[in-house]
């Protein structure tokens, strides 16, 4: 077994396609099938919100999981062989009983009647002289949700269905194509059933031994039905895929009052299970997972959907394994029940039991830590949330929606890609707002739009900004201009159509400030005026349609998004500020932040604007009330005011809601609202701007305003508090960038990194920034003078030390 996956993972390579889709003569031939089609009659797209009990006979039925085979032989050796498919909803594929790669949840998900994604697969080393066999099993995933348990919402494009294409070439020169047709045959799976909101349940019984190797009689198998579904919206794959990327044994084993056993691993996190057991034929093994677990000591999925389930019906051939394929959960407990229907003597073992940590397998880019253990454990704290909210969409919880609410992207996408290469997970978000946007412009709150949900649940200015800022911080990080000509058509359609609805230049409509911390129960703004947030964002669009428009060559287009801009800012500065007081709307956190980031207020009013945002702040003691929009602001001008003891103050203390709150109420993963309340999910990453705070104000790594693509890099390391070091490291698209600091007395000792084809400015903190620092190479170990000229020092690709006295 160890030699098979050893060879496995040296074969198994994932072509990374650089067309947008594939040329015709891939599935020329090939036809997609199915165990049984769906009525038309019975379909429903879009998506109905909710459980769909109105629907009548549609999204009643299971769907069968189906396994397809298809056996051929080969009169030689392989020379070259790939595999093209795609399985809708997602599919797990394999040659001659070896799995092929190591995904999970494949392909990802997306607006199927637009975008169908599909892999490609080097397949050479798992075929064979002889006898050879592709079996393929697939699952519902977003493609067909039915009316059974929980759902956030009921869709049925299809039952499941499967199309490939194997194109082989021989080592005696000849060429042949195995393709899914009639040839194929099918046959229903132990899933007996599967839902990526409801769960899935495995009958053991049901196993057929050798179904997808050669020689396996299929003689009882069924010819597929062929459907008649066009090719036409097929796309390669190109973002990382969903994996298996960490596992979690028990910690804790607790006992319920109905004697259940309830299993704590310590994590909450986004994956399925791992089963391990022995028992008699028939027993049933449920496994409830959990985020929490209530006052009554039972497991609670009150926050994250309920019933989620993973049922496992033993087939007593000794030890057993088993883990659930096509769907997943956020949870951290796991409460197991033992039926045994038989009653009998023998005792059913549990001999393994583990969470496995699923999600996208972006390449971890960023690390940090310091000296104080509190800010390390809100680094868990959010990177946890980043972490189980990284799908094939940036996912607002791994339970309860798992849907890809747009405002969240471009707002922790800072932190993101501190962290993780987002450029490929980022680009597929860009392609779901493409295909999500309205004839009239409007990009909803949600891509992909499976649901067009109500009022500012489906437009909100906020969130459907999304469409403008994410592509152009692909091009600021990753110097991905491309992106930004693909984009531009959507980017400029969307700003139009805010354009549309605004009042006199202003727009009042949307969610707001959402989660802000108000005297009512979180949920849309409370503190701040929606026409606040949604004519500061839209007044930011414009700001950056103009930049994209010159960068693109867009002259026309550029002066007439900063024409449009100014107007709005006027309207703006009328309408919400106080020229002599310098206060802005209800002089709420948000108020301050977002219209001091985006630019509404004028330069000369700035410090007056800010220092108002900064008594605030003081005044309520330093508490955190700004919500899911403003708390990135606010984190962010505090940043460029470098106010960093005024971040520290907000977040170092756990009497009242906020990070340190949620950690001492037993959170492991960033919480849907600040207080942590346990009717919310437990598991979301749209309250964790903080992160982007650890690398770019204490560790002080970003670039200067007009850099793309970090080739121009400023290192400005901001002590803070209690902090005495820090460690801090990001891989950005030109190299490795680092920034370890740390005080010694009276001294501030730095050592950084700079990567080839840059230059950095190193900016010394405030309170050594009087003294001369002794700089020298590490590598040649010799003292160097770099010139020092606007409050910084210009340095060029190596490793550092920089020593500096106390003022």
């Amino acid at each position: 077994m160890l030699r098979q996956l050893f060879i496995l993972i040296l074969v198994v390579t994932l072509f990374s396609c650089k067309r947008e889709a594939g040329p015709s003569d891939i599935w020329e031939e090939a036809k997609w099938i199915t165990y049984e089609e769906l009525p038309d009659s019975l379909k429903i797209i879009p998506a109905v919100h909710g459980f769909g009990n109105h629907l009548g006979e549609k999204g009643l039925k299971r769907s069968v999981v189906p396994l397809f085979r298809r056996e051929f032989e080969l009169e030689s050796e392989v020379a070259q062989a790939t595999l093209n498919i795609c399985g809708l909803g997602h599919y797990e594929a394999f040659l001659n009983g070896v799995k092929i790669g190591d995904s999970f949840l494949a392909p990802g998900w997306s607006l199927y009647q637009k975008r169908q994604l599909y892999n490609t697969f080097d397949i050479a080393g798992f075929l064979k002289k002889g006898a050879n066999t592709l079996g393929v099993i697939v699952g519902n995933g977003f493609f067909n949700v039915t009316r059974e348990r929980y759902r956030k919402l009921v869709v049925a494009y299809s039952y499941p269905q499967l199309i490939f294409s194997i194109e082989i070439k021989l080592t005696n020169g000849k060429t042949l194509t195995i393709v899914s047709d009639d040839l194929c045959k099918t046959s229903s799976s132990p899933i007996t059933f599967s839902s990526i909101y409801g769960g899935e349940d495995y009958d053991a019984r049901l196993e057929q031994p050798g179904w997808d190797q050669p020689g396996f009689n299929d003689s009882e198998w069924n010819n597929p039905v062929i459907l008649s579904d066009t090719t036409d919206m097929l796309f390669p794959e190109n973002d990382y895929p969903l994996k298996i990327m960490e596992e979690f044994p028990v910690q804790k084993i607790m006992r319920t009052g109905s004697g259940n056993i309830i299993h704590d691993f310590g994590q909450n996190t986004s994956g399925i299970i791992s089963l391990k057991v022995k028992g008699n034929k028939g027993v049933q093994i449920r496994i409830r997972p959990s985020e929490l677990v209530d006052s009554t000591g039972n497991v609670s999925q009150h926050s994250s959907g309920s019933p989620y389930e993973f049922n496992y019906i033993l087939n007593g051939n000794g030890i057993e394994e088993w883990q659930p394929r096509f769907t997943y959960y956020g949870f951290r407990y796991a409460e197991v029940e033992i039926t045994d229907p038989e009653f009998s003597e023998r005792q059913t073992e549990i001999l393994d039991l583990k969470l496995l940590h699923t999600r996208n397998s972006a390449p971890v880019t960023g690390s940090f830590e310091c000296s104080d253990s509190l800010f390390n454990q809100i680094f868990d704290l959010i990177l946890w949330g980043i972490k189980s909210n990284m799908a094939s969409v940036a996912t607002d919880c791994p339970h309860r929606e798992k849907l890809g609410w747009l405002e969240q992207t471009y707002l922790i996408g800072p932190s993101m890609h501190y962290n993780f290469d987002i450029h490929s997970f980022y680009k597929k978000i860009v392609m779901d707002m493409m295909d999500s946007q309205l004839d009239n412009g409007l990009v909803p709150d949600i891509a992909p739009e499976y649901v067009p949900f109500k009022d500012g649940f489906r437009d909100s200015p906020e969130w459907g900004s999304a469409a403008v800022i994410i592509p152009w911080q692909l091009y600021t990080w990753y110097g991905d201009k491309e992106v930004l000509k693909t984009a531009y058509p959507m980017m400029k359609k969307y700003v139009e159509y805010l354009k549309s609805k605004t009042k006199n230049y202003i727009l009042d409509y949307g969610l707001g400030d959402w989660y802000d911390l108000g005297p009512n129960p979180p949920g849309e703004s409370q503190l701040t005026p929606k026409a606040v947030t949604s004519t500061s964002i839209f007044y930011y669009d414009l700001k950056l349609m103009a930049e994209t428009a010159n960068v693109l060559g867009y002259k026309k287009d550029g002066s007439a998004f900063q024409e449009y801009s100014e107007k709005i800012k006027e309207t703006f500065l009328t309408n919400f500020y106080n020229k002599e007081s310098c206060e802005v709307a209800t002089c709420s956190q948000t108020s301050y932040a977002m219209s001091l980031f985006t630019g509404l207020i004028p330069e000369p009013d700035k410090p007056k604007v800010f220092q108002n945002l900064v008594d605030l702040i003081i005044k309520n003691d330093y508490a955190l009330t700004s919500g899911d929009i403003g708390y990135y602001f606010l984190v962010n001008i505090l940043n460029q005011f470098n106010r960093h003891d005024i971040v520290y103050e907000m977040n170092c203390r756990d009497d009242r809601p906020g990070y340190l709150y949620q950690i001492r109420k037993g959170a492991t993963s960033l919480t849907e609202s600040w207080e942590a309340l346990p009717n919310l999910s437990n598991n979301h990453m749209m309250l964790g701007h903080l992160m982007d705070w650890f690398y770019s104000g204490l560790g002080g790594i970003s670039q200067e305003t007009g850099s793309v693509g970090y080739e121009k890099i400023i290192i400005a390391p901001h002590p803070a508090g209690n902090i005495k070091w820090v460690n801090c490291s990001f891989k950005s698209v030109k190299g490795e960038i680092t920034s370890n600091w740390k005080t010694e007395g009276n001294k501030f000792v730095l050592t950084v990194k700079i990567p080839q084809r840059t230059s950095a400015k190193i900016i010394i903190p405030e309170g050594f920034d009087n003294s001369v620092p002794d700089i020298y190479e590490i590598e040649t170990r010799k003292a160097i003078q770099p010139v020092f000229e606007n409050g910084s020092y210009k340095l060029s690709p190596g490793i550092y030390r920089i020593s500096v006295n106390h003022n």
